[in-house]
């Protein structure tokens, strides 16, 4: 038993020594790590139709869900509606009065005319026999006053077919512009909240989860569909201060994950100017009290979608 207890208490020594032994220079440990793009809607409503899975590679534009939208379709008929009776009343109020009300007012100023003829003879008549004193002074007013209404009526028709040869009011038509727009308006936002019951990826990316079944209701920016871009795939890892001259923006790192082939190249996109103490998860060989900064490198999108959350790399970045 105690040649046991001995044997493994030098093999424990072993293991520490070898797990405290020197960090191999310009090299760092870390982990794959991802940003998600959450998918939701902004209008709540029942799932009736999750066209993606977990896992699935989907292109930009491809749809990942729709929610119900019986209410936005009934919407969008009536703005619809709308918006052809604001248009119909504004080419109306453009046009002027119809051509049989126009031939109406001709008809009835040619009367008019023909009459204020009748009487403007008449008028004259009466104004030879008075200068003969055939006929008295009241007679003759009499006759001067029908001329004068005839005239008048006529002025009034000719006044009434001009206006009605023209389109309405100036004021009334503005009106009926600005109630067109109001109804174009209307009936986008209608066609943008039907729209929104159906959301497509925003761009090739891989599907980390499905957070909803079909029948389950969801609510307003509530996400559906958690996708993984391939551009949103990184290393993270952690440098000490003593390395932290020789990693630039931009500059180039060597990522070797566990059981994978070759390394991988990435380029370093963040250095982090918080310190921080190496966090234990890691075990990387260092002293846990030390101060390391971590640092972020993005892969070629062609290596990306290999890569899953989570696994541990090494990574070397000294030039």
């Amino acid at each position: 038993m105690n040649k046991i207890a001995i044997l493994l208490g030098a093999g424990l020594g072993l293991l520490a020594a070898a797990g405290c032994g020197p960090r191999p220079p310009g090299a760092g440990q870390g982990y794959i790590e991802g940003e998600f793009v959450y998918v939701g809607a902004p209008l709540g409503g029942q799932l009736t139709r999750l066209a993606v899975s977990r896992g699935q590679e989907v292109q930009a534009g491809q749809l990942l869900f729709e929610l119900e939208s019986a209410a936005e379709s009934a919407a969008v008929r009536e703005a619809q509606g709308r918006l052809a009776q604001a248009r119909s009343r504004l080419e109306n109020l453009r046009k002027g009065r119809r051509p049989s009300e126009i031939a109406s007012l001709e008809a009835r100023l040619k009367s008019a005319r023909a009459s204020l003829e009748l009487a403007e003879a008449e008028l004259r008549r009466r104004v030879a026999l008075r200068a003969e004193n055939v006929i008295s002074i009241e007679e003759l007013d009499a006759y001067q006053a029908r001329r004068d209404t005839d005239r008048e009526a006529v002025k009034t028709l000719e006044a009434d077919l001009e206006t009605a040869r023209l389109s309405a009011r100036e004021d009334e038509v503005k009106a009926a512009e600005a109630e067109a727009r109001a109804a174009e308006a209307g009936l986008e936002k209608a066609l943008w909240a039907l729209g929104q019951k159906r959301q497509a990826a925003p761009e090739g990316a891989r599907v980390q989860d499905t957070l909803y079944r079909a029948g389950e209701y969801v609510a307003a920016g509530t996400p559906v569909v958690s996708l993984l871009p391939p551009a949103n795939v990184k290393v993270r890892f952690f440098v000490p201060q003593d390395d932290l001259a020789q990693v630039k923006i931009g500059g180039a790192a060597r990522v070797r994950l566990d059981g994978a082939g070759a390394p991988l190249t990435a380029r370093i996109s963040y250095v982090s100017s918080r310190a921080e103490f190496t966090p234990p998860v890691l075990y990387n060989r260092e002293n846990r009290s030390k101060l390391v900064f971590m640092v972020e490198a993005v892969f070629d999108p062609k290596d990306a979608p290999a890569l899953h959350p989570g696994q541990p790399a090494e990574v070397r970045y000294k030039p």
